[in-house]
């Protein structure tokens, strides 16, 4: 069952062949054995989840139709709350806090018979590139448990990978699934901004989040979008009406797809070149049009994102003051130690130097001169894409510069790991959605990705040109451990 694809194993339910209890005691036992190689969970919720077993084959015995991914056991990302499990956003400053509400997606994801086994590892509150921030230790990569799983979704990508579960949530700030995807050779969604309700989920940069979804194949991260995506009254952003339908694929003849070439001019790894270069072939191969491009704007594009999404999580982060969230410092002896101590003592570094960032753009004399002017920039961002996409239907990029570097090899150089981001974080200024692929591998064995964007909505056409490509290469149904 370790590496049955998730429409795969809900077929088997459906029609008898595993029990829903079966199925999630395995995956409970998978993942108690091997994850201490992963470190890709922070809690495995057992009892809740044979508790729900239970309920959801009752549910099936019965008739009932839940959805094409009824019985299925799914991993959530540890910043999107889930009530009665513990959610901490990997910060000791949240350790103990247990949601007593869960977020749409996971009443949707519950409406559709899924079963949750727990919540996953991750940067401290989703800021960082490459899972090694949060208080609960770094992810480890199942490709080379040396090396990161990427960031900040990287214990849900390192779940799949490892094959301790076939779907999990995460969410996309500015490259947060897509780099971990292409890192451990998953694949994964980042929706459209206001096509999955952000009610629920703990917050870095409002403006810029964005719940996804992990898997092994295209098909089945399309299934559990198509679950998760539609209205929610509770988020204003969530401006979608209807769920997503991935109907059966369509041809690509005739298809315009971009290149940027200056993302491959320098700063990229030459075997993270070839393989991206080798899937636009692919493509070229089905029938669609490859041309080059100049993107505009990319020598702006980290700073101005750094100072959006900086500036937001320093007014996201001043709730978790000891007193209306988190933990209060034992060594407080005043109001005013209250709120510095508690917060000096259970933010870690890479919180603490994103929320000076912000503070310091948002203050006074300061505002006008970044703050303002990365807003200016990021309509520019979004101007471009739109002209952009009057001469193409797709863009194609790679996702990072390298492929997994080594755990403890850029912590120390934040402005390394910033610039990591490089390919990524553009489509959150847009608000863009984008599929995260894997199209080979380097000369140490490691997975590399590209991305594929497209325009604001544009999700069914990615997932048929994703679709188009996994049909032709078997990069996704390789393994980590497999010779």
């Amino acid at each position: 069952m370790q590496y049955l694809t998730a429409l795969e194993l809900a077929e088997k339910i459906k029609t008898r062949k595993i029990g829903v209890c079966e199925a999630v005691s395995r995956t409970i036992a998978e993942i108690e054995k091997n994850d201490s190689r992963f470190n890709a969970f922070i809690t495995i919720s057992k009892e809740y989840a044979m508790q729900r077993a239970k309920e959801i084959q009752a549910k099936i015995d019965g008739g009932e139709i839940l959805s094409s991914l009824a019985g299925v056991p799914i991993a959530i990302k540890d910043n999107i709350s889930t009530a009665g499990i513990k959610t901490t956003c990997a910060s000791k400053i949240l350790e103990n806090y247990t949601p007593v509400f869960n977020a749409d997606c996971i009443e949707k994801i519950e409406n559709a018979g899924m079963i949750i086994v727990g919540k996953l590892n991750m940067d401290e509150f989703a800021m960082g590139g490459s899972s090694e921030t949060g208080a609960f230790g770094a992810v480890r990569n199942p490709w080379d448990t040396k090396r990161v799983a990427g960031g900040s979704s990287g214990g849900s990508a390192a779940a799949v990978a490892g094959g301790l579960v076939s779907l999990t949530l995460g969410s996309d700030t500015g490259g947060s699934i897509r780099q971990p995807c292409a890192f451990c050779g998953t694949t994964g969604i980042k929706p459209t901004y206001g096509a999955v309700s952000r009610f629920g989920l703990i917050a870095y940069a409002s403006s810029l989040d964005q719940i996804g979804t992990i898997g092994n194949n295209i098909d089945d991260c399309a299934a559990l979008l198509s679950i998760i995506s539609g209205a929610d009254e509770r988020d204003s952003t969530c401006v979608i009406k209807n769920k997503f339908c991935f109907d059966k694929t369509q041809q690509i003849n005739g298809l315009k797809i971009g290149i940027p070439r200056n993302y491959l001019d320098k700063g990229i790894d030459p075997d993270v070149k070839t393989a991206v270069i080798s899937a636009a072939k692919e493509f070229e191969n089905a029938g669609a049009i490859v041309k080059t491009f100049e993107m505009p704007l990319t020598e702006f594009m980290v700073p101005a994102y750094y100072i959006c999404a900086c500036a937001e999580a320093s007014s996201n982060l001043s709730r978790f003051d000891g007193l209306k969230y988190g933990v209060q410092s034992e060594n407080a002896k005043s109001l005013n130690e209250v709120y510095r101590l508690s917060r000096s003592e259970n933010f870690g570094l890479e919180v603490k130097r994103r929320i000076m960032l912000g503070s310091f753009v948002l203050s006074s004399g300061f505002y006008d001169a970044y703050y303002k002017k990365a807003l200016l920039t990021r309509t520019l961002v979004k101007n471009a894409y739109k002209k952009i996409f009057e001469k193409h239907d797709f863009i194609l990029s790679p996702v990072a510069p390298t492929s997994a570097f080594k755990i403890g090899e850029n912590i120390c150089d934040p402005m390394k790991m910033y610039m990591g981001d490089i390919y990524t974080i553009s489509v959150n200024l847009a608000g863009l959605p984008a599929v995260s692929l894997p199209c080979g591998f380097d000369k140490n064995g490691l997975p590399v990705g590209f991305q594929i964007i497209g325009n604001a909505f544009s999700e069914e056409k990615l997932v048929n040109a994703a679709r188009i490509y996994q049909k032709c290469t078997e990069f996704h149904k390789r393994r980590a451990g497999e010779k």
